[in-house]
């Protein structure tokens, strides 16, 4: 039997679609005004663009050398994120099947980190990279990220990691795998939908991080996209238009990744923390 079409559901819908309306309105206003001049910026930063600028993307390219940009981005994002998957996964595994309260403390010490705020760790973080020897490094803002990102990765993992019979790892035990082969070919696969959610969530937040790479990264051949982009808003000039413009350049790569991927943050989310 269907279900009624009722005013709730009407009620429901309108609000839903001004919701989505009003979080849209930003992305109107950055396109909009990347395709105008800096003046009719001035004029009317409203308004739809009397002549379309495609001008302000090519000058953005060349001005910020946006291809070593892009490619300083996508090198810190993939190592991050390869380095958490792996570090996260496996943690989580071997603290659900060796269960104790080693585990358990190990567990509410990465659950904690979660709610410690970046600016309370930020001053110490950086003299502990001096001292190391890993500032104005990709390595070393990779490294820093492990830390950052694997608490919510840990996380997630940890919950659906339960939901796997531990009577598929005995039977591989049995067949003669050793303990890393159980995981990498019996456990880590069913990993799946967390592991794109996992992925998902770390690529929006390493890709548009601006403040860390600003601490870490002094040199100019090793900015990022924020980074690159943020030279056009100086403390008292702002070319909004060279800025607007890079700024669609930066979020466009993540925003097709977004919707290619979208469809199994809620799936992996409900099935890794409910279950």
């Amino acid at each position: 039997m269907r279900d009624k079409y009722t005013k709730k559901t009407f009620v429901l819908e309108i609000i839903g679609i001004l919701l989505a309306i009003i979080f849209l309105i930003p992305f109107y206003f950055v396109i909009i005004n990347s395709l105008k001049s800096f003046p009719a910026i001035l004029l009317d930063a409203a308004a739809f663009p009397k002549e379309i600028l495609f001008s302000n993307y090519a000058k953005v390219w060349e001005i910020l050398n946006f291809p070593k940009a892009f490619w300083n981005s996508l090198i810190i994002t993939v190592c991050s994120i390869t380095g958490i998957v792996i570090i996260s996964s496996l943690a989580a595994w071997k603290m659900v099947r060796t269960p104790g309260k080693f585990s358990n403390i190990l567990f509410i010490f990465f659950v904690s980190a979660m709610v410690i705020p970046f600016q309370a760790v930020m001053i110490p973080l950086m003299k502990l990279g001096g001292i190391l020897g890993i500032m104005n490094s990709i390595y070393g803002i990779v490294i820093m990220y492990f830390g950052f990102g694997v608490s919510l990765s840990l996380f997630l993992y940890h919950g659906f990691v339960k939901t796997i019979p531990l009577e598929i790892e005995e039977s591989a035990r049995v067949d003669g795998c050793s303990q890393f082969a159980v995981f990498w070919r019996i456990v880590f696969p069913l990993l799946k939908p967390i592991t794109v959610t996992v992925i998902i969530l770390n690529t929006l937040w390493i890709w548009n991080d601006y403040l860390l790479p600003l601490l870490v990264l002094q040199d100019a051949e090793l900015r990022t996209i924020p980074l690159a982009t943020s030279s056009f808003f100086a403390q008292y000039t702002k070319q909004w238009d060279m800025g607007l413009a890079g700024l669609v350049l930066g979020i466009l790569p993540i925003i097709v990744f977004f919707l290619f991927l979208q469809k199994h943050i809620i799936r992996g989310i409900a099935t890794g923390s409910i279950k």
